[in-house]
């Protein structure tokens, strides 16, 4: 997004999960150069698009744009708190116990790791993962894979191990069996929670929910989401996509708001883009305004 000699940019990554492409992602922007030609600025876009992929990589390349014309920092332009240097979670793919406690024993220095779950053998995994990685918090993704036959057992085995939150454990849309339980730890929405609009009803059976920007559509959608979200009582998880750090960097704003941050996708690529953010560990700090905002 372009105006004059700057240029503000943005990055998105499309879910498979929720139907989303590269190439309809592409043409969802291309068919918004008319539109943006013609003065469409970051409020209209909001109703011009959907949540979604689309969405977040414009919004982001116009928050860029409007804090290069201010000639000030985005989170000054918004009105929020500059971000400060965080604690990010580590992914630990799923796989055997074996597999994941080799894998766990490597980043046990981490003090934060998000364990990757996925049904059958759920609780020999996270057994072998907490002996592999005593002193590190956990956290679990189940990725909408238990059932309600097995959501206690698993709930319990995690708690168990110690684990402090356990995030879409069953499908969206099939969880109401949240609402009936006991929860031995907190659950957070993940599939089943996008945008403010989604956060109804969820209360009963949630205690947390994950906001990435890719979901709401953007950094401007999400900072309102947050807010809404925690005036429902809601703990924050600011999640991601594997991707550069130019999509971790509107994320960083959000962080102040968070419980827990999982900001590690360019740790999981082979190589960041150039002027990344700088990781130190597990600790990421604030992007540089030469890579965004």
């Amino acid at each position: 997004m372009s105006q004059g000699d700057r240029t503000g940019r943005g990055e998105c990554v499309p879910y498979p999960r929720y139907g989303e492409t590269a190439e309809a992602t592409l043409e969802a922007l291309q068919a918004m150069r008319e539109p943006l030609a013609k003065g469409l600025d970051r409020a209209a876009l909001q109703a011009a698009m959907p949540a979604g992929a689309a969405r977040n990589a414009l919004d982001c390349a116009l928050l860029d744009l409007e804090a290069k014309t201010a000639g000030q920092r985005v989170w000054t332009l918004l009105g929020r708190k500059a971000p400060r240097p965080c604690t990010t979670a580590f992914t630990i793919s799923l796989g055997a116990p074996e597999a994941m406690a080799s894998a766990t024993a490597k980043a046990a220095h981490r003090p934060l790791l998000k364990i990757k779950l996925g049904g059958d053998g759920d609780e020999l995994r996270i057994a072998a993962v907490r002996k592999a990685a005593p002193e590190s918090e956990l956290i679990v993704d189940a990725n909408e894979a238990w059932t309600p036959d097995n959501l206690e057992h698993n709930l319990a085995a995690c708690a168990n191990a110690g684990v402090t939150l356990v995030e879409q454990p069953l499908p969206a849309g099939h969880d109401e069996v949240l609402a009936q339980i006991k929860r031995p730890i907190a659950v957070c929405a993940d599939e089943s929670v996008h945008d403010r609009a989604s956060l109804d009803g969820l209360r009963a059976r949630y205690d947390a929910v994950n906001i990435k920007l890719d979901k709401t559509g953007g950094l401007t959608e999400a900072l309102a989401m947050a807010d809404a979200a925690q005036m429902l009582g809601f703990e924050i998880m600011i999640g991601c996509m594997v991707a550069t750090s130019l999509a971790m960097a509107p994320a960083m704003l959000l962080t102040q708001q968070a419980r827990f941050v999982d900001l590690d996708g360019p740790l999981l690529l082979a190589r960041d883009r150039d002027g990344g953010l700088r990781y130190d560990g597990s600790l990421v700090y604030p992007p540089e305004a030469g890579l965004w905002g």
